[in-house]
């Protein structure tokens, strides 16, 4: 029975080493190969299939884990930066993840892939939620702006180029919402 605790903290620290591991390759190649992932989180491919069984399963497992990290952000970036800036941030970041995708454009059309999207958006609306509760309370947004809105209106920041140009479309975008948002 002692081994059983230290089998479940490796079995959770190799999850997370694929996860990051995949989050950082797939982002620079969305071909990357499965036992190159393992490889780089220093794993066996057997121990990679055991977690994720398909490839399908890794990327919509390493898209639920960002979108639960970039959540759990919110309070670590609101507490290092202006509220405002906080939003520019968080959205920036947000963007950055949506346009990656980590290869899911081919596997988004699945069953699975629309649901892990659809299970996606409450969370990330409640985020903006308390962005936007923290702009307010400072005085930098109008009160009464919807989270969905927002989401709708800057997703034109994961559409921009992923060129030095398109970076700066975005940032142009961005400013033209928030002027929007003030009061």
């Amino acid at each position: 029975m002692t081994d059983a605790a230290p089998q479940r903290s490796d079995a959770l620290k190799n999850r997370e080493a694929i996860l990051q591991v995949a989050h950082d390759a797939l982002a620079e190649s969305p071909n990357a190969s499965l036992n190159s992932i393992a490889k780089r989180a220093g794993v066996g491919p057997g121990t990679l299939y055991r977690h994720f069984p398909t490839r399908e399963a890794l990327l919509l497992e390493v898209h639920q884990h960002d979108v639960k990290r970039l959540v759990a952000s919110v309070p670590d970036v609101l507490a290092a930066h202006a509220p405002l800036d906080a939003l520019r941030q968080w959205f920036t970041t947000l963007a950055s993840y949506v346009r990656i995708k980590h290869g899911l454009g081919d596997a988004l059309h699945s069953a699975a892939a629309q649901e892990a999207v659809s299970a996606s958006w409450p969370p990330v609306t409640a985020a903006v939620g308390q962005l936007l509760d923290a702009c307010e309370r400072a005085g930098e947004v109008r009160p009464g702006i919807d989270p969905v809105d927002v989401i709708m209106l800057l997703s034109c920041l994961w559409r921009t180029p992923d060129t030095p140009e398109g970076a700066a479309q975005a940032q142009r975008l961005l400013e033209l919402a928030i002027d929007g948002f003030r009061p």
